[in-house]
This record gives structure tokens, sequence and C-alpha cells, in this order.
């Protein structure tokens, strides 16, 4: 059935009449009998009726143009709806993030893209997760863009870094260790450790700094997101390594200083390759890309 063919015959149906609705779908009259004379076809019935010089409906065309008319309504507001997501000034992104960028990075960012006058009618759909529920969601097309940690064998992937973190130790203030300022791993092989789960983009990188210092951490928790790393620090059930991020002042923690082993901690802007992006995505994506300064550790010269 010809979606044309049901835009026509809803305007016959209101105006009733050949030329009128010809004029308001500016197409010849030949060309619209024809089109409802092939609907009516594939109907097996007769829509329309003759009434003196003007037309009327049949019964069964009332109770088709109460469906068409309802049905039209909803693919019109969807093409309004559609146009509306993917308009480069009146777009929508979903966005989602880690729980590490929730307090400063993200509002930041988005107060500056915001604050150019062609980007302010964009909105926002903010979602946080860890990097594994992230790209997950990601490929399934629950979001359009992601910031996260790096993963290996991701190939339908693009990860571009944007932001760096600082890792650091954190004690309760009441530890002993939180006389210092600063900590060489391989010093903490006696102390338990809150660590975060597997689910964690952070979590290779933890691992791999104790490694580096032939130390297999005495985990007593693992835990998915930073305040519960942190609060639980707090009362002294563990010590942690975590990011530097703006939610250690709101607890009563110490942060040490790293100073064995050297290392880097990145933020990725995540997409999926060759997957369409909207114009307030593209807008968006290229905004990062022009405050970001960060050579990608994990591509070569």
């Amino acid at each position: 059935m010809n979606l044309n063919h049901l835009h026509y015959f809803r305007v016959l149906a209101k105006t009733e009449h050949y030329t009128q609705a010809a004029n308001q779908l500016d197409i010849t009259q030949p060309s619209l009998s024809h089109a409802i004379a092939a609907l009516e076809k594939d109907l097996g019935c007769y829509l329309f009726e003759k009434q003196g010089r003007n037309i009327k409906l049949t019964k069964y065309g009332r109770i088709f143009y109460e469906y068409i008319d309802k049905g039209l309504q909803e693919v019109d507001l969807g093409e309004r709806r559609l146009r509306e997501l993917t308009s480069q000034e009146n777009g929508w992104i979903d966005l989602a993030f880690i729980y590490t960028l929730g307090s400063h990075y993200v509002p930041h960012l988005l107060q500056s893209f915001l604050a150019q006058s062609q980007n302010r009618k964009i909105k926002f759909s903010l979602k946080q997760g860890n990097t594994t529920e992230i790209l997950q969601a990601l490929k399934e097309e629950k979001y359009d863009v992601a910031f996260c940690s790096y993963v290996d064998n991701q190939p339908d992937i693009n990860f571009l870094p944007i932001a760096q973190e600082e890792v650091v130790a954190i004690v309760s203030r009441s530890h002993p260790l939180a006389v210092h300022d600063s900590v060489d791993l391989a010093r903490l092989k006696e102390e338990t450790f809150v660590y975060y789960d597997r689910q964690s983009g952070i979590r290779p990188l933890l691992d791999s700094l104790f490694e580096q210092v032939g130390i297999e951490p005495n985990i007593i928790c693992e835990v998915e997101e930073d305040s519960a790393v942190i609060g639980l620090v707090a009362i002294n059930y563990g010590i942690a390594l975590v990011p530097n991020i703006a939610m250690l002042e709101q607890f009563p923690v110490k942060k040490l200083t790293i100073t064995n082993p050297p290392h880097e901690r990145y933020i990725y802007l995540a997409t999926v390759k060759n997957r369409y992006l909207p114009p307030a995505v593209h807008t968006f994506c290229n905004f990062i890309v022009h405050h970001t300064s960060i050579k990608n550790p994990h591509t070569s010269d």
C-alpha cells in the first residue's frame, strides 16, 4: 500500500472535492483519481461515491479514514520528532560517562559547549555507569557517544583520549600512612585494599601498577562506584587507589601521591565505527576534539 496514496486519500476525505484536493496536494486531478482507484483496488471496496457534482465517503471510507487519519498523524509526529533529534541546532545527544566524571568534568564540558550560541538548543540525555556496561550499551545504540576507559580488543569502537586523571592512594585520616603525602606502592604489601570490580575501566590499570611492583593486593572487597570506595576507606575499612577527583574533598580521607611506579590514566571519547551520527552529535564531538590536545597512547606516530 502506497503511503502517498494514503496521504492523498486523507486530503480528499477532508475536502470531498477532487479539484480542491488536487490543488492542495499540488498534483493533477487525473493523478489523484488514479491514486484513489489504485487504493480502492488494493482494499477491494469503494471509498468514495458521487453526490451530485461532489463526492462523499462511503460507509467503508469513513471507517478507513478514522484509522488512516490517526496513523498519518503519528507518522507526522514521528517525522517532526526525528527532525528535532537530528537537527544540528535543536538535536538530542545521548551521552554516557563513567562515575568519576559526573561531579566536575562533564558539567563543565557541557557548560562550555552550551555557552556557544549555536549550541544552546541542543539537549542531552545523561547516563552514568562503568566502562563495560557503557561500551555494551553504546554498541546497542542506547548512547550516541561515551566517555570511558580504554579497553583492548574492541575493534568496533573508536577511542579518542580527551582527558587525563591522576591516580592517588587514599587512606582514612586515622590511618598511620595519613602522616605522609606520597607513597611507593611497593611499601603497601601488608595493606588491605578496597578495590574496583572487574567491570570497572580502571581495574586493568590498578592491576598493572601492582604487578609492576611485584605485589598481589590483599583485596577485602570489590566495589563498582567511586563514592562507595571512598566511603569505605573513610571508615578505615581498607585503603584504595582511585582517580584524583573532586569528590575526595567531601570525605575524611588523605590523598597520597603515588611516586612509584610511574603511570598515566586517560579518559576516552568512545564512538562506534561506521555508525551514522546526527549533526548535533558531530558538532559535540568536533567541539571536544577542538578542545583536546592529548596524544593517543594507543596509536603509533
